[in-house]
């Protein structure tokens, strides 16, 4: 069974990795406010108030180099072709790897089941070899700018 554990941006800039809690209201007695945070196993006071729109869930894949592969990130990803590869890990329903030139890839025949440009993760990694994160698109705007310029 895959790890569930989730990943964010801090407001400091740092990355945090662990739980993620979303506090609606205020909580007085602990001096909370309202936000998303992400804590180690301990919980509360270790947590981490971090950006919303930088959380993203954990694959339970791991790329070439042991890093774990996380919503949001950006990759590059070598084919048994010999072709490499760029995307974006996105969830839709399950999590996918939206690929660039997927097109050119479905029609040479990888076998992948089609949807739309994207390839279902645990399929991804049998057609391909040497997933690696290249970064992400919080970081790394021009990531997700070129993820979506074959649109």
């Amino acid at each position: 069974m895959r790890e569930i554990k989730f990943r964010g941006m801090g407001i400091n800039g740092e990355w945090y990795t662990g739980n993620l809690s979303i506090i609606k209201q205020r909580i007085k007695s602990m001096g909370i406010d309202p936000g998303s945070y992400i804590s180690n196993k301990a919980g509360v006071p270790f947590a981490y108030k971090v950006r919303p729109e930088t959380v993203g869930q954990f694959t339970g894949l791991e790329d070439k180099n042991g890093k774990g592969i996380y919503e949001g990130d950006s990759y590059t990803a070598k084919h048994k072709s010999g072709k490499v590869y760029t995307g974006q890990v996105k969830y839709d329903l399950s999590f996918v790897f939206d690929i660039e030139g997927f097109e050119e890839l479905f029609i040479n025949g990888v076998g992948a089941v089609k949807t739309n440009r994207t390839f279902d993760i645990h399929s991804f990694v049998k057609w391909f070899d040497e997933v690696e994160v290249i970064g992400d698109v919080y970081q790394n705007p021009k990531l997700q700018e070129a993820s979506h310029a074959s649109e």
